[in-house]
């Protein structure tokens, strides 16, 4: 594919007009793809033909997992903890995999404006609701991760021992690292927190569209308020922030219930309260697997048929005055649920809300309200989730603080923004573009670069000598506002050329004046 560089009107005469006049000729260049690929061989004298062996440093103890990858444990003698031993030298070389490992991502440029533009959407709205920003270590304790058996997150840490015979975790969620720094500052913190955190997560799971092993994930979270307000409060941002991004309530929803509807059911039957957490991770997967699995694992946690049976009825149930016909409307489960859909009304979003008894969320800290974001043409899987977790502080031996939260991860979202067509076009682009035309006016060129980004001007300095020719392909690709030509002649009297390239003006400016 070719494009043609409309001719622009004459330069007045001086060598600098002469050499623009030159650049400014109809000129041919070829898009991107166009263009192969450069490679560069590696000489057959720099390439192994056996596998390189290393002398290990350290006792190194592997298990072969998934996809030939290898966990690894290593045991410390001393030294200083998670220091790294120098890589063995080796004579010959081998060619390495350039992908990343499976289920992680590169960021080139055109991906990294794509994270940013909506990384600073989930920070814009997160300022609009009065939140400040948090982050943790991405390494934490395994133990802050091992809660209670069943839950599927334990069989998918990326965990391993260190050096100092510590086990430690890739972090699989942010909301136990933020239980911890709750704790860690005790007394010093003024309740009601807002806090809210941009983190990338790890679980090393079987991956789908959206789901991947890595992934970024925005966590909103309100500490110390009981009332369900905070989850109102939290649905009205996720709310505006699809906004924001073009999506509307006839593409996503939320499904909302109570953890409380199911303690009243299992309360009816004399199931013990130790085994509601395994009820609920049982009942999280009642959309991804059979039925008969879900009765057979229920069975085994010691529920009768009955309540089985009765428990799988009410969890049907997609009407709140059902659910109330049930219940009864003096239980805590169909108050809070009231409440909050009488507060979406208040905050205009009760039309993106829909009661769904059987959502209970797979995380075993939930106590109350918990909802899920969903696309409404049932492509994709959970947008994003969260819900009530009154307790979970005291898991890890803190004083108890009523909370809630919810985390949205960076991929599903993406997905559906290409099903819907609203993926932003996002090309790199600068105010200006500087060039000098004779080589002993580098300097120069850098002087004028320097002055500009001192005024907070964006600057793509040309750093080798270049024909015109490919300033304007180079000015072209990165959107340049301003083409500033750095000449002999012109310099003399203080002065640089400038065109500009959207209307092609062009002029000449001492260096003091130029903006």
């Amino acid at each position: 594919m070719v494009k043609l560089l409309p001719q622009m009107p004459p330069l007045s005469s001086s060598p600098l007009s002469s050499r623009l006049s030159f650049s400014l000729k109809p000129l041919l260049f070829f898009s991107q793809s166009s263009i192969a690929p450069r490679k560069f061989p590696i000489p057959r004298q720099f390439i192994s033909e056996k596998p390189r062996t290393f002398s290990p440093l350290v006792s190194v103890q592997s298990s072969a997992t998934d996809n030939g990858s290898r966990s690894i444990g290593a045991g410390g003698g001393g030294g200083r903890s998670g220091a790294l031993s120098p890589s063995p030298v080796s004579e010959e070389f081998q060619r390495i995999d350039v992908n990343p490992p499976k289920g992680t991502r590169d960021f080139p440029p055109e991906e990294m404006r794509l994270r940013n533009w909506l990384f600073n959407h989930f920070r814009e709205v997160s300022r609009l609701f009065g939140f400040e920003e948090v982050d943790y270590p991405v390494l934490e304790s395994e133990a802050l991760f091992i809660r209670k058996a069943g839950e599927e997150i334990r069989d998918q840490l990326y965990c391993f021992e260190d050096r100092g015979n510590r086990r430690v975790a890739l972090r699989p969620e942010l909301t136990p690292s933020l239980a911890r720094l709750v704790i860690q500052k005790g007394k010093s913190l003024s309740l009601p927190l807002r806090w809210f955190a941009v983190g990338q997560c790890w679980r090393y799971e079987r991956m789908t569209r959206g789901r991947r092993r890595e992934h970024y994930q925005w966590n909103m979270d309100i500490l110390g308020v009981p009332e369900v307000t905070a989850e109102a409060e939290l649905l009205s941002s996720i709310v505006a922030f699809f906004k924001r991004i073009g999506i509307t309530k006839s593409d996503v929803g939320f499904k909302v219930s109570s953890r409380k509807v199911l303690q009243e059911v299992l309360r009816c039957y004399s199931v013990p309260e130790n085994l509601f957490g395994k009820v609920c991770v049982i009942i999280d997967k009642i959309e991804k697997i059979p039925i008969d699995e879900i009765k057979r694992d229920l069975k085994a946690t010691g529920l009768s048929t009955e309540a089985i049976e009765e428990l799988l009825r009410v969890l049907s149930i997609k009407s709140l005055t059902e659910l109330e016909e049930i219940l009864g409307g003096g239980g805590e489960a169909i108050a809070d649920l009231k409440q909050l859909f009488s507060l979406a009304e208040k905050f205009g979003c009760s039309e993106w809300l829909q009661f769904d008894a059987s959502v209970v969320r797979g995380l075993a800290y939930y106590t109350g309200i918990v909802f899920e974001g969903f696309d409404r043409e049932g492509k994709l899987r959970a947008i994003c989730g969260g819900g009530r977790y009154d307790r979970l502080l005291s898991t890890f031996g803190g004083d108890d603080v009523p909370a809630c939260g919810f985390g949205f991860g960076d991929a599903v979202i993406v997905e559906l923004l290409k099903e819907k067509g609203l993926l932003p076009e996002l090309s790199l682009e600068v105010n200006n573009i500087v060039c000098a035309l004779d080589h002993d006016l580098q300097g120069v060129a850098a002087t004028v670069a320097t002055k500009l980004r001192e005024k907070g001007q964006s600057v793509d300095l040309v750093l080798e000598s270049k024909p015109l020719k490919w300033v304007f392909k180079r000015a072209a690709r990165t959107n340049a506002q301003r083409l500033i030509l750095v000449g002999n002649t012109e310099w003399q009297n203080g002065m640089v050329g400038v065109k500009i390239l959207s209307s092609g003006e062009q002029y000449e400016i001492k260096l003091d004046e130029l903006e």
